[in-house]
């Protein structure tokens, strides 16, 4: 299933930046979690970055194995994050003159205004607030608190290249071992915290992320290295939903319920063919619409105060779509086709003899 492009990935990716933006609005409008927190103990938003990472997982691997070389690879991914990144944080700076509390001249001259840009152009810590931007709204001034994820996918496209080059991708039983590696460190990772043993703070902030989104990219890489031995059947889909309720206040609900979901999201973006491939006429507007989504929620909480939920999710869905439209078309589809072309120039240089 995986050696074409008709399928609905693109699609399923999109209704993953979709349930982001959705589950966003009630921390945005009520500083509180989405409904589905208090039943599983993720939120809605958690798992849609999960379903992001486990299809990454595949692609990524798949991309890395049937690279032509490794300029090609790192490229490919540079390109795909950078320029679109670049172009919202810009827009982000040039909005708050318009957005903040503060005078124009005040604005422009504070340092965590100049600042912005870099800071989360190296991703690693972002800065979330720009100076008297959104300060009075309810989740607070973070601008855009959707970034932090950036990180750790990148950390986990260095992860597939240092496997790859081990040979897990292209031995089953190697990938079955680092597979185990990351289920171990997923689940003991987090008594590791609540044992409050002595840890470098920086590194306790690091590696708590990580061991929840490490383990959906590794389920990613994993189903491409096991590909020709993972049946994708639809009742399969069904009955691993099955033991979800009776692992509620388990403590292994929200880690099944990932397991169960990117099972499902393999499935309905491989199998079902005919009308449902229309979505890939259009383009892949997932990126823009997650890089875009909680500025413009925080903007519509900000211009009409006191909304709730679903007001800012029926007016953000389609701005945010404006906007990834736009950025997929002007910025996106355009960097990934110079991706190649760039890799080859690169390549031929490494190559060429001192």
């Amino acid at each position: 299933m995986l050696a074409g492009r008709d399928n609905n990935l693109n699609a399923i990716r999109m209704a993953a930046a979709a349930a982001v933006l959705v589950s966003h609005a009630w921390p945005i409008t009520l500083a509180l979690a989405d409904p589905l927190f208090g039943l599983t103990g993720q939120t809605g938003g958690n798992f849609a970055v999960a379903v992001f990472f486990g299809l990454s997982g595949l692609l990524i691997a798949r991309s890395f194995d049937r690279r032509r070389h490794l300029a090609h690879f790192i490229l490919a991914r540079l390109l795909r994050i950078y320029p679109a990144l670049v172009l919202v944080l810009l827009i982000t700076v040039i909005a708050g003159v318009f957005l903040t509390h503060l005078p124009t001249n005040d604005y422009a001259s504070d340092p965590s205004t100049w600042r912005y840009i870099p800071h989360n152009l190296r991703l690693y810590f972002p800065q979330y607030a720009l100076p008297g931007v959104f300060a009075d709204n309810p989740y607070g001034s973070a601008i855009n608190g959707s970034l932090w994820t950036l990180f750790y996918e990148v950390a986990c496209y260095g992860a597939v290249v240092v496997i790859g080059f081990l040979g897990a991708l292209r031995n089953r039983w190697l990938a079955l071992g680092v597979m185990a590696l990351a289920i171990v460190f997923h689940f003991v990772w987090p008594q590791i915290e609540d044992a409050g043993l002595p840890l470098p703070a920086l590194l306790a902030i690091w590696l708590g992320p990580f061991s929840r989104l490490s383990l959906p990219f590794m389920l990613g890489t994993f189903a491409y290295v096991w590909r020709e031995h993972i049946p994708l059947s639809g009742r399969i889909a069904v009955l691993m939903w099955l033991p979800v309720p009776f692992l509620a206040e388990t403590g292994l609900m929200a880690s099944f319920i990932t397991l169960a979901l990117l099972y499902t999201t393999f499935w309905v973006g491989l199998v079902p063919k005919g009308r449902a491939l229309a979505y890939n006429r259009l383009g892949d507007y997932s990126y823009g619409a997650y890089i875009y989504a909680f500025p413009v929620q925080q903007w519509l909480v900000w211009l009409f105060p006191g909304m709730g939920p679903l007001t800012n999710i029926v007016l953000a869905l389609p701005v945010t779509l404006v906007m990834a439209v736009m950025s997929w078309n002007l910025i996106e589809a355009r960097a990934i086709a110079a991706a190649n072309p760039l890799a080859d120039r690169l390549a031929r240089l490494v190559r060429r003899p001192a």
